[in-house]
């Protein structure tokens, strides 16, 4: 297979800036690393983050994406999991070093010497990428569409942190419903659980929505649900929303922060964390949350709600995201 020497790409130059799209090379693979076909990206908040200089310690310049679809065009030597013309799927976890103490007590997504797609590796936000096999999923036909982009993260995330509620918790809820909750909230209602989903105030449209994907109640995040939470996963980043929660749950009820950026959260009385709740962050997954999660899709079979744009529309579709105006997931889709 005869391929280009370059590929376009949305760059970014410089936090708080436009991506720039532009001609670059395409990158060629390690021993450990696969060249990819992208055929997909979901644009995720964490790019947003990046891209705003929320999360400032970005590689520069940088190719984002972490929510990657494409096909392996050319395989490193030392590939042997994967080969070409596998569809793959490549997430935030790029990279972990395998010996520093997280890593060998199996908790990699807390390693000290990570890599990350799209933050400190070159992304999908491209024509091509490579990535380390290592940190691949292979992916079956059902989830090698763009459709699927978004459980590279938003799914993977959402699924983690819903890992760290109690498994008796029957009433959960859901404070921000954008595309890890309304991916979240078809698997947790096939387990029989009762979600209750929390938007921004006055947004009747995503609590709607909210509703056609079984939520037995939906409001705005200063609402009272009709019950008391036994759990509740934050994916909006509004530290505010941290007290807030907390004043809904029942008593040894979790609070789990399912984003890598919160804005400041708010002073509150001890009185709501008291009667043993908690609040608990979740940071970034560990291979093994994502052989789980797609594991648990074969038998739950989860429709994303996808917005699609092309590579050079990438800076319209983080303002819209940015203005709240993505109903689920954006997703950008190569020529």
């Amino acid at each position: 297979m005869s391929l280009p020497t370059s590929m376009n790409a949305m760059v970014l130059e410089s936090p708080g800036k436009p991506l720039v799209y532009k001609e670059v090379p395409v990158p060629t693979p390690s021993a450990n690393q696969v060249l990819i076909k992208v055929i997909a990206c979901g644009i995720c908040r964490t790019d947003l983050h990046v891209v705003d200089g929320e999360l400032n310690h970005p590689k520069l310049p940088l190719v984002p994406g972490h929510e990657i679809i494409g096909k392996v065009v050319i395989q490193g030597n030392n590939v042997l999991n994967i080969k070409v013309n596998d569809i793959v799927g490549v997430p935030w976890l790029g990279y972990t070093c395998g010996i520093c103490k997280f890593c060998k007590t199996g908790k990699e997504n807390l390693c000290n010497n990570a890599g990350f797609t799209g933050y400190t590796i070159d992304g999908g936000y491209a024509e091509y990428t490579v990535a380390d096999a290592r940190f691949c999923f292979l992916l079956d036909d059902e989830h090698s569409k763009p459709g699927a982009a978004p459980l590279l993260c938003a799914g993977l995330i959402g699924f983690r942190s819903y890992k760290m509620i109690n498994s008796a918790a029957k009433n959960i809820g859901l404070y921000g419903f954008g595309a890890a909750a309304h991916i979240l909230i078809q698997i947790a209602v096939s387990q029989g659980k009762n979600v209750f989903s929390f938007t921004k105030d006055g947004d009747t449209t995503t609590q709607n929505f909210a509703k056609t994907l079984g939520s037995k109640w939906a409001g705005g995040s200063s609402d009272v649900p009709p019950v008391k939470l036994d759990a509740a996963i934050i994916f909006a980043p509004a530290g505010e929303l941290i007290p807030m929660a907390l004043k809904n749950l029942e008593k040894a009820g979790q609070v789990i922060c399912g984003g890598i950026h919160m804005s400041e959260i708010p002073a509150f009385s001890y009185d709501l964390l008291w009667e043993e709740r908690s609040v608990q962050s979740v940071a970034n997954l560990t291979r093994k949350d994502g052989q789980d999660f797609f594991k648990v899709l074969e038998n739950v079979p989860v429709h994303t709600e996808t917005e699609l744009f092309s590579l050079q529309q990438a800076n319209e579709a983080l303002e819209r995201l940015r203005q709240g105006k993505i109903k689920s997931a954006a997703v950008l889709v190569m020529n």
